[in-house]
C-alpha cells in the first residue's frame, strides 16, 4: 500500500466486510483477460461465502485456480473542498484467499442461512422451505481469507 497512513486495521476491515452487500471477487481466465463478476459475500469467522449456480464458466475457472480476489467498497464520495480541491473519500478491503467448494449440507445451509441472515433478515420465516426447495441445486463456495488489506480516506468534518 503506497499511502500508509490511509491503512486500517483488522477491526475496521472485518467491519466493513460485514456491512457490504456484495464485493467483486477476481478469478484468473488463465490468459491476459482476467473474470471479475460482483456476487453477495457474508463472513463466518475468516472465510468468506457465497452462493451461485451449480456449472458456469466461474465454476469452471474457480476450479482450475481457485486462487481469487474480493474487494469491497463501503464507501465512495466524491468531493470539492474549497477552496480549489478535489477529492474522493472511500473505504475499500481487498481479501486474497483461495476458494474452494462446500459440498456437505450442513455448512451449506448454515453459510446461506448466514446469507439471508444478513441481506433479508426481514424474511428469515422463509428459510426452511427455502433450502427443502433450493439446497440440492445451490452451489456454495467458501474463501479462505489469507490476507486482507483495509484503507480508508475519511471525512473529518
Amino acid at each position: 500500500m503506497r499511502r500508509n497512513d490511509r491503512a486500517q486495521d483488522q477491526a475496521f476491515s472485518l467491519a466493513l466486510i460485514d456491512r457490504c452487500t456484495h464485493g467483486v471477487m477476481a478469478i484468473s481466465t488463465g490468459d491476459s483477460i482476467p473474470y471479475c463478476l460482483p456476487l453477495s459475500f457474508v463472513r463466518i469467522g475468516d472465510s468468506l461465502y457465497f452462493h451461485c449456480a451449480m456449472e458456469g464458466r466461474k465454476l469452471e475457472l474457480l476450479r482450475r485456480c481457485p486462487q481469487v480476489c474480493v474487494t469491497f467498497v463501503g464507501e465512495d464520495r466524491p468531493a470539492f473542498v474549497a477552496p480549489a480541491m478535489y477529492t474522493t473519500y472511500f473505504q475499500s478491503v481487498i481479501v486474497t484467499g483461495t476458494a474452494c467448494e462446500i459440498t456437505g449440507p450442513a455448512e451449506k445451509t448454515a453459510a446461506l442461512r448466514a446469507l439471508c441472515q444478513k441481506v433479508t433478515p426481514e424474511h428469515m420465516d422463509g428459510f426452511e422451505a427455502a433450502m427443502e426447495k433450493s439446497l440440492s441445486v445451490t452451489a456454495v463456495w467458501k474463501i479462505h481469507m489469507e490476507h486482507i488489506s483495509g484503507k480508508a480516506k475519511l471525512d473529518k468534518t
